[in-house]
């Protein structure tokens, strides 16, 4: 599994260098990408030290009309990766086991709002967004094309901040 999404990455990684990204399928690059892993005990370091080393989706990834469904997706991994900074490096959490809380916290938080977003479009939804409460995450978890957060070798995300403020609640772990 791990080789199959570090296969996909690179290969997305070299067609972004070499200018075809901006013609690529959105689908291809979400497949690669999305949905994200639940954060766990392990995949909590790369999640944190390779943050900056993970894709983000910037206005130009996308075709100027159509897929809208892969860039409420990119949006929702740009906020994930600003929030996991939060809990990994913007004191938001101090200790292993309470960055490991925040970051589940900002992971469950991200996807509400994705399944949020995906219900106020008349297109489909999402699979998972039609699952509730822990059905929901445990199809999250599966459908993980990363889920040890490998980054794409040779890239260094763009900063993007979130459109969304994250607040952790160190009381709910």
């Amino acid at each position: 599994m791990v080789w199959k999404s570090t296969l996909l990455s690179a290969v997305i990684l070299h067609l972004f260098s070499s200018g075809a990204g901006q013609n690529m399928d959105p689908d291809v690059l979400m497949d690669s990408i999305f949905p994200p892993a639940r954060p766990s005990l392990y995949n909590l370091n790369s999640l944190c030290l390779h943050g900056n080393g993970r894709f983000r989706y910037t206005a130009e990834s996308f075709p100027p009309s159509s897929f809208a469904h892969a860039r409420r997706a990119g949006k929702t991994m740009n906020r994930l990766e600003a929030w996991f900074g939060q809990c990994c490096y913007g004191g938001l959490a101090h200790k292993n086991g309470q960055i490991l809380c925040c970051a589940k916290q900002a992971w469950e938080t991200a996807l509400s709002y994705f399944c949020l977003e995906e219900f106020s479009t008349k297109t489909l939804v999402h699979d998972c967004c039609e699952k509730k409460g822990g059905e929901r995450w445990g199809c999250f978890e599966r459908e993980a094309p990363n889920p040890y957060y490998q980054p794409l070798p040779g890239y260094i995300a763009p900063q993007i901040s979130s459109d969304r403020i994250f607040t952790w609640d160190p009381k709910a772990c």
